[in-house]
């Protein structure tokens, strides 16, 4: 099985780690390629509340849901991977293998969204892990909670890379209808081995660039989202997926750049160094010139765009190709039309 990382980085909240010694396994392969090639689990996830809240100032949303913790795509960039240290694990091979699955995530919305203290806004799936990652063909949390928010017009926008997202078309259709829904969906690359060895569990680009069409020709508002952006890895290929995003009927294009939080650089590293040995010195110089000489800044000013010159020229470029190919804002969901959903108990509301 293709991973993302080959790495068990250290856990930065355990005080006692393991250290691995396998200088006298040089020549064992088979036991070598067991402790990278592992199986995916699916634990469940316990959790007593499915929405969470935002307060980043560099985040255009407040609200989200995600169904499942750790992520089956193995995306090497994922910025998300050092949340599963909070759960005792590492943001490496435990983040693409350990899966929790929130089992009572559409009771959890219900009530949710049946408390007399929401005052309706949209809510996101998902701000960390990919609501249609391949777990979501099994458990079918993102369906039943789109389902519910269908039912009581409750506005949501979808974050994916996941061609998955037309399952729902259905329902994404029928909301879109009375301005409930977007979907933004990410293409970092069309170079297709580039993709298999950077996101090696989800949709290929051409995929992706085909559910925009589908979605777009449903009537489903659209985002392309070109993230990351890599310097000297994929920043070049902006313009070109831009392009076939607007010709798929995207209306709107937005970038992230790069972001290696705490131990999302080991693990983002190990894995440049591995599959692209030629290109890693030269990407790592140009994203510390994006980052005042590290690796990452946390700023809110700043850990989206960069600064410096080549952050600059980035900006410049895509800003360029964005009024070229007339991509315009999304345009905003309607929270006006929501009802409250009964809630878990059937208890119905006084007034």
């Amino acid at each position: 099985m293709t991973h993302g990382s080959n790495l068990d980085p250290t856990n930065r909240f355990e005080r006692v780690y393991a250290e691995s010694d396998l200088e006298h396994l040089e020549w064992d392969d088979e036991y070598l390629k067991e402790r990278t090639d592992r199986k995916i689990q699916y634990l469940s996830d316990t959790s007593k509340s499915i929405v969470s809240e935002n307060d980043s100032p560099d985040i255009p949303f407040r609200y989200s849901v995600n169904p499942y913790r750790g992520c089956v795509h193995a995306c090497a960039y994922c910025y998300a991977r050092n949340s599963h240290e909070y759960l005792g694990l590492n943001a490496g091979l435990d983040f693409e293998t350990k899966i929790f699955v929130k089992h009572d995530a559409l009771r959890l919305l219900r009530e949710f969204l049946a408390r007399d203290a929401w005052l309706p806004e949209p809510i996101i799936f998902s701000g960390v892990t990919d609501c249609y990652q391949p777990a979501e063909r099994e458990f079918r949390l993102t369906r039943q909670c789109l389902e519910l928010a269908n039912e009581c017009n409750q506005p949501i926008s979808i974050i994916t890379k996941n061609a998955l997202v037309l399952r729902d078309l259905d329902l994404l259709q029928d909301m879109a209808a009375r301005n409930l829904a977007h979907v933004n969906l990410s293409i970092t690359t069309q170079d297709i081995e580039l993709a298999r060895v950077m996101e090696p569990r989800t949709s290929i680009p051409a995929a992706r660039l085909r559910a925009i069409k589908i979605l777009a020709d449903a009537g489903v508002p659209v985002r392309v989202m070109v993230a990351p952006i890599i310097p000297g890895l994929n920043d070049h290929e902006a313009p070109a997926i831009m392009k076939a995003a607007r010709e798929a009927g995207a209306t709107d294009a937005q970038y992230i750049l790069l972001r290696l939080p705490l131990t999302v650089e080991p693990v983002f590293r190990e894995w440049l160094l591995r599959t692209q040995p030629l290109k890693a010195e030269k990407v790592e110089s140009l994203v510390r010139q994006t980052r005042n000489g590290k690796l990452n800044d946390s700023d809110f000013r700043k850990r989206m765009v960069g600064t410096g010159e080549i952050a600059d020229q980035i900006r410049s470029l895509f800003q360029l190709f964005r009024h070229k190919y007339g991509f315009e804002h999304l345009p905003a969901l309607d929270a006006s039309k929501f009802k409250p959903p009964l809630s878990h108990s059937g208890q119905l509301r006084l007034f």
